[in-house]
């Protein structure tokens, strides 16, 4: 069955919710926009996490100390081959396959330990530095170099998950740089596979996932360069320059750090969805309600709009939302909007069982009166693809025509089609406010008065 953005949990079809697992779920066919940020291992009160750390800035400074010591060829092949770890799928690629560095920007990097007196002596501390140093290295290539470089850790985190969540795995073949000997090796290890690119996946613990590394570029800009040195800003990016003027200056840089430091020591990974508060969803529930039906003034746009930011909170966690505006193959027709049908309470798994849904459409009507052809609509969408249940929200009751149009799909091909309208939503924002029900349960209410309507 062909789904939208499918997840490895969906490929494989096993239920779980990603608010309950300790890692970040991956997609099969793109990178998750997270980035492993390595000065989280280092903030950690794990005892392991901060080992870690250490581990990874000794095994970057070890590539800095050979290439100081005559092998200066080898170390920047490593550093390439460093610089992309696909089986992770972090970052903004949208095929899970990036491209590493070439061997100019790596010799760049390795040539600091020549370039700054401080760094041939001692190294790095936290070596995300590199971002403050070297144009072209930012956080995608930060979050690649510290998979590659704790890999093996990774492999065993990702084989423990599998086992205890029953994710089928394979064996792989798997290249791992060994510090110690200074080259790659290869190593097999069992772990689930992309079975429509053979390439292997490995898991990332959430707790080291953030959208933006604690020690990035923008920040030192914004809220140290231009306030403690600069000064007086031209409102120009000159990005090479001030690069140029860290490595001359790399005291100044190492204030930074220090500072960052102080104030990174209880930071936190960020969550990969983060519901909005029940104020906001008030807010948004009072414009939907004053909004006229129809396109007036793009009415239909921002009804969409509203309700596709307040249905991913109210139906988090039991349900993710997969993509908005989905197109159909054809590219002809729009979904509203795609949910990942999680299973996780009996509702969603009476409509997975007996309407084979994998995934739920939800449309959008910004109308009036719901018409037969808004019905019909939906209905060519409910095939192989995603199952035979979609939920129409629109913004009052049907009239019984229509009801019973919904009901006669049901009789003739066992479609269900529920439709939701503002009272319905009004209700669910009550829950979510409420915290007594789930707001899921609106939508398990409305599924049981359909049924009961429907012939036995």
């Amino acid at each position: 069955m062909a789904i939208i953005r499918p997840r490895l949990n969906d490929y494989y079809d096993i239920p779980i919710l990603q608010e309950e697992v300790d890692f970040a779920i991956p997609f099969l066919d793109e990178d998750i926009p997270l980035y492993v940020d390595p000065f989280l291992l280092w903030a950690m009160p794990s005892m392991q996490d901060n080992g870690l750390h250490s581990l990874l800035v000794e095994q970057f400074n070890q590539l800095g100390h050979q290439y100081l010591h005559g092998k200066e060829k080898e170390s920047v092949s490593i550093l390439s081959e460093l610089s992309e770890c696909n089986e992770v799928g972090l970052g903004n690629s949208k095929t899970r396959v990036g491209k590493k560095i070439g061997s100019k920007l790596s010799a760049e990097v390795l040539n600091l330990f020549k370039e700054i007196p401080q760094l041939t002596a001692q190294g790095f501390t936290h070596f995300e530095e590199v971002q403050l140093l070297v144009d072209n290295i930012s956080k995608d290539r930060i979050s690649d170099i510290s998979c590659s470089l704790l890999k093996s850790f990774l492999i065993d985190f990702t084989i423990e998950q599998c086992e205890k969540w029953a994710i089928p795995m394979t064996k792989c073949s798997v290249p791992l740089f060994d510090y110690k000997k200074f080259k790659f090796q290869e190593d097999e290890a069992w772990l689930p596979i992309n079975s429509n690119t053979n390439q292997s996946i490995i898991l990332i613990p959430k707790r080291w996932l953030r959208f933006i590394p604690w020690i990035n570029y923008e920040d030192y800009f914004q809220h140290y360069f231009i306030e403690n040195i600069q000064k007086v800003y031209d409102g120009k990016l000159n990005r090479v320059p001030i690069l140029s003027y860290n490595r001359q200056n790399y005291n100044i840089l190492q204030s930074y750090i220090n500072i960052k430091e102080i104030g990174g020591k209880n930071i936190k990974s960020d969550p990969l969805f983060k519901q909005i508060p029940v104020m906001s969803v008030n807010r948004k529930l009072c414009s939907i309600k004053k909004l006229p039906s129809g396109k007036i003034d793009n009415a239909d746009q921002k009804y969409e709009d509203y309700m596709a930011q307040m249905l991913a909170s109210l139906l988090y966690p039991h349900l993710d939302f997969a993509q908005e505006q989905s197109r159909t193959e054809s590219g002809l027709q729009i979904r509203d909007m795609v949910f990942y049908n999680n299973r996780s309470v009996d509702f969603l798994q009476d409509i997975y069982n007996d309407y084979c849904c994998k995934q739920i459409v939800v449309e959008f009507k910004n109308v009036a009166s719901v018409e037969k052809e808004h019905i019909n609509q939906l209905n060519r969408y409910l095939s192989d693809s995603f199952g035979r249940f979609g939920i129409i929200f629109t913004r009052n009751r049907p009239k019984n025509n229509i009801m019973q149009h919904t009901i006669d799909l049901w009789s003739g091909h066992r479609k269900c089609i529920l439709i939701m309208d503002d009272t319905d939503l009004e209700m669910m924002c009550n829950v979510y406010e409420s915290k007594q029900r789930l707001p899921i349960e609106v939508i398990k209410k409305k599924f049981i008065e359909f049924t009961q309507k429907c012939p036995s």
